[in-house]
């Protein structure tokens, strides 16, 4: 099967145009090709199918093989695909994950799609959508113990569960492979969650890093980067527009604020390569 690696600030992913063909056992491809000794490599697999709620459908497997609802940077590279392969000739594109439908605005150079601006939707806050357990309507800078630290957390769902913690320092410092391990295995969280780390630099400038549910961590998560925002937010600590600073790069986020409306991420996406395996 043809492929093609395209990462959005360092989130990489293998993606497939399953438009025309299917892939036997998506999970099982998913575990081997995102290998990065044994396989491909990558944070997981993505496969473009026609949609039925839109254009087209975003199904995105984790490294470890489990399904993930939503993926920021994977669905601005997915709108970068059907418009550089000709699948769309559409500058606005809509696509659905797991029955949700994102529209994107894509920036056209030479005939490619550059970056993607995301209409995100509006951030779930409820603890019991997210879902996380804890009392009270939401959880807003809730206290959590892992491995005897105290910290808090602010938990937003943008289609999948986040955490959100502020610290005083710089992220790139933080023992992120095992706190974030714990984390995402807390009791508190029954799906698990992604774990972002934040350092707010200042009103406009979030500093992160993340651990994702079942890809450990990763360069960049674009779901990551606009809770981190809406938390940031919420908890007085940004503005409403701002830009989220990842290992891969740079995001913008913005938001009104209300809980209705939606938060809307731009971002670049990069095609690496592209090839033919045999599964």
């Amino acid at each position: 099967m043809k492929f093609t690696k395209m990462h959005g600030c360092g989130n990489d992913y293998v993606y497939f145009d399953c438009t025309e063909q299917n892939i036997p056992d998506e999970t099982a491809a998913a575990i081997a090709l995102s290998d990065r000794h044994f396989g491909i490599g990558g944070d997981g697999i993505i496969i473009i199918k026609k949609g039925t709620k839109a254009e087209f459908e975003m199904v995105m497997y984790n490294a470890d093989g489990s399904r993930g609802a939503m993926c920021g940077n994977g669905i601005r590279c997915v709108a970068k695909y059907v418009y550089d392969h000709k699948l769309t000739q559409n500058t606005s594109i809509s696509i659905e994950s797991m029955g949700a439908v994102k529209y994107i605005d894509v920036t056209v150079e030479d005939g490619e799609v550059v970056s993607a601006k995301v209409d995100m939707g509006a951030p779930i806050l409820e603890c019991s959508k997210i879902p996380v357990l804890c009392e009270g309507e939401r959880a807003i800078s809730v206290p959590i113990t892992v491995d005897g630290t105290e910290y808090k957390m602010t938990c937003v769902s943008m289609g999948n569960p986040h955490a959100v913690v502020f610290i005083d320092y710089s992220p790139k410092d933080f023992p992120l492979e095992r706190v974030g391990r714990l984390f995402e295995n807390n009791k508190v969280f029954p799906d698990r969650t992604n774990t972002e780390f934040i350092f707010v630099q200042d009103r406009k400038n979030l500093e992160m890093r993340v651990w994702e549910r079942g890809s450990g961590e990763t360069l960049a998560c674009g779901t990551g980067a606009c809770a981190s925002a809406v938390a940031g937010m919420l908890n007085g600590l940004c503005d409403n527009d701002v830009t989220v600073h990842l290992l891969g790069g740079d995001l913008q986020i913005s938001w009104s604020g209300k809980d209705s409306d939606s938060v809307f991420m731009t971002g670049p996406a990069t095609t690496v390569f592209e090839g033919e395996i045999k599964l």
